[in-house]
């Protein structure tokens, strides 16, 4: 099975390939990842007008991932932006949203989530979202960690701390009994786990939930069919 992963412009090859190497590891025995990354638009994704301008770069790559054979992409920031595009586009391969695959792992997990997401100007967009997944009533709030997507690694202790803080003011205030990341730099960097230790409730990493999704989908033999798709395709032409 190959899976990419579409992202936003990276950082640095170092850190395209530690995410690789994150992705694999967490894979299937017999799932290939690779790596399709923007050559434009923003670094990170903390808007809505960052999500729009963003979409047309992803739009590309993901035509030319399901021309080059792969089963299945996941779009790489946890507000799905574009995500109903990518599927009128794609008839042969499996587009997986991080944020929806989240929310609904959340759902099996609780009776009531809390989104934790990156500042508070994706806080509207993230209720949406939650809405559009048909999982609104699962919902116990959105709160926002309030540190820009580049800063959130600069130190993973006080990213933690901070993450560990407003994830027990959720239990304790909003009486959520599942936690969900609301970004991509914070599920690559692997504080799930220490959460859920130190509060004690499932935390949802959204690479992950993303990418067991897409494998378990595609082994199910799901694909995402619109009619309208190649109509579309040929009216945006080859893309490269």
């Amino acid at each position: 099975m190959k899976v990419a992963y579409v992202g936003a412009a990276p950082k640095s090859a170092e850190e395209v390939e530690r995410r690789r190497r994150l992705l694999q590891q967490w894979a299937a025995p017999g799932t290939t990842i690779e790596m399709a990354y923007a050559t434009e638009g923003p670094a990170s994704i903390e808007s809505m007008y960052e999500e729009y301008i963003a979409i047309p770069q992803y739009a590309k790559n993901m035509v030319r991932l399901e021309r080059e054979g792969f089963d299945a992409a996941i779009v790489g920031c946890a507000g799905d932006p574009g995500l109903d595009a990518y599927r009128e586009l794609c008839t042969n391969m499996l587009v997986v949203g991080p944020g929806m695959s989240g929310f609904h792992a959340a759902a099996l997990l609780g009776r009531k989530f809390t989104l934790l997401t990156v500042a508070d100007s994706m806080i509207a967009s993230s209720y949406e979202l939650i809405q559009k997944s048909g999982l609104a009533s699962s919902v116990a709030s959105v709160l926002a960690v309030n540190i820009p997507v580049l800063e959130l690694s600069h130190n993973r202790t006080q990213t933690l701390e901070k993450l560990v803080r407003i994830g027990r003011d959720a239990i304790e205030k909003d009486r959520a009994d599942v936690l969900v990341l609301g970004c991509m730099s914070m599920a690559f960097l692997q504080v799930a786990d220490d959460m859920q230790k130190l509060l004690g409730i499932p935390v949802i990493n959204p690479a992950k939930a993303a990418l067991k999704l897409a494998e378990s989908l595609v082994s199910c033999g799901s694909k995402l069919t619109n009619g309208k798709a190649k109509t579309i395709e040929e009216r945006i032409g080859n893309q490269k």
